[in-house]
This record gives structure tokens, sequence and C-alpha cells, in this order.
């Protein structure tokens, strides 16, 4: 059994298939998906779908590329729903300065107020981080120093894994590991201990290597953990039972049990 650490389940691509998903994840041995939510519609769904399917956990924010269009207005039904205990962790939140869909100082401005909604609410911060590490970091280590976090969909350089490791947060692998010019973050995978690893799809996006062209979906997260398995010379079930109890100790989901 394996946990799809990030799927963007109840997102408009996903909903009109989502009972079919849910039925092949389910089939392929996924225990549990992080959902994530970001807008208002999304957050809504999703805190509906978990009253049918028990085992989908919901997180919320608005992504870095949003935050100029849609932070605003979001922001406060996110604090609601992270104050009502709603979410396992406030994410997918953090900085983006290769796409720059958002000005970096309203990402900044965002960025710090999920770092307080997230030490009010005591829930851990899923994030998005590309081309903007320096930043992050000093960001984190000002304001978010010594406190749960996951950097997403991980692509950055060994350096700036050790250093999210130096500060004790997860990094999570998406099928980005399977891609075939994908050398270099194998190496990151090979080096990071596997108690520091998860894994997810980010569905409906990165559909891994076997997939590539599809809509990704959770049940594909089973060919990221074989990736991950032979990268590290060890069984499947290491890996899955590995990074499910990682992902396990860092989601509240105790708090929707």
């Amino acid at each position: 059994m394996v946990i799809d650490t990030h799927a963007h389940l109840t997102s408009d691509l996903m909903l009109p298939h989502l009972s079919e998903v849910l039925q092949r994840a389910m089939d392929a041995g996924v225990e549990k998906i992080v959902n994530i939510c970001t807008d208002v519609k999304s957050l809504q769904e999703g805190i509906a779908l978990e009253k049918t399917c028990p085992w989908v956990y919901t997180t919320a924010a608005t992504t870095p590329h949003d935050v100029e269009t849609e932070g605003e207005g979001f922001f406060p039904v996110v604090e609601r729903a992270a104050l009502e205990q709603r979410l396992v962790a406030l994410g997918e939140t953090g900085l983006d300065y290769f796409y720059k869909h958002s000005d970096k100082r309203v990402q900044q401005q965002f960025l710090s107020r999920y770092f307080s909604l997230a030490k009010k609410a005591k829930l851990p911060l899923v994030f998005h981080c590309r081309e903007a590490f320096g930043d992050l970091f000093s960001m984190a280590d000002e304001q978010y120093k010594a406190l749960p976090a996951l950097l997403h969909c991980f692509t950055g350089s060994l350096q700036e894994a050790k250093e999210v490791l130096d500060r004790g947060w997860l990094i999570s692998l998406s099928g980005i590991l399977t891609f075939k010019k994908s050398e270099n973050l194998r190496e990151v995978a090979k080096y990071v201990p596997l108690e520091s690893l998860v894994i997810e799809t980010d569905s409906p996006y990165l559909a891994p290597q076997s997939q590539r062209g599809k809509s990704n979906e959770p049940a594909f997260v089973i060919e990221i953990a074989k990736t991950l398995a032979s990268i590290k010379g060890i069984n499947l079930d290491e890996v899955a039972r590995v990074t499910t109890d990682n992902a396990k100790r860092f989601f509240s989901f105790s708090k929707q049990e």
C-alpha cells in the first residue's frame, strides 16, 4: 500500500472522471490520497469528497502562480478551513521565479501569511518552489524555523536537497523521476535517505514515463515507487512501507480519523 501525497483530485480536469480514477487507485493499492485544493471550488468539492471517500484528505492554499489573481479572496476561506481542522496541511504555497505568473513580492507576502497561518493552526506546509530556493530558505529560517514542511515535486539540485534535509523537511518525488532526461533528479533520489522521502503524482499533471501523453492519476504512483526502489537497490515493499510511514507522520491524518 502506498500514499499519493499530492493530487489535484477536485480540479476541473479530474472531477468529470473522478469515480473511475479513485477506483483505479484502490485497485492499484493506493491507501490514501492527499487532495490539493487551490481555489474555492476545488476546496468545497474536496471537503464534500471526504464524506464519501474517507481515505482522501484535503490541503489548501493558493499556488504562487495565482496569488495575484486569487490569493486575497481564497486566503480567508483556507484560514477558516484550517482553524476548523478540516485540513491535513496548508499548500501548495511557496515561490516560483521560473514562470513569473505573479510578482515576486506578492508571492513572498502570501508565503509569509501561510507561515503565520500554519503556526496558528498547527499544520505542516507543502511547498512549491522553482528557481527560488534561496528566498524560500531565508524566509523560512526567519519566519518558520524548525517547523514541518514538504517540498512537493522536487526538481532542485543536490545542494538544494541537502539544504532541505538540513531543515528537517521532507522531499516529495513525482513522475519526473521516471523521465529519461532526469538523471540529476535520480542522483538526488539516490542520495536522500528513504526516511526523508515521500512520493506523489501531482495528478492530472506529470504522468510517469510509461504513461506520457495521458492524464496522470494516483494509480500511477506505483511506477514512481518502483523507480525509486530501483534507484536505491531495495525492494518495492520497503519503499512503500517507509514512504507511507513518512507521509502518515507528516500529515495530520489522525485529526480526520
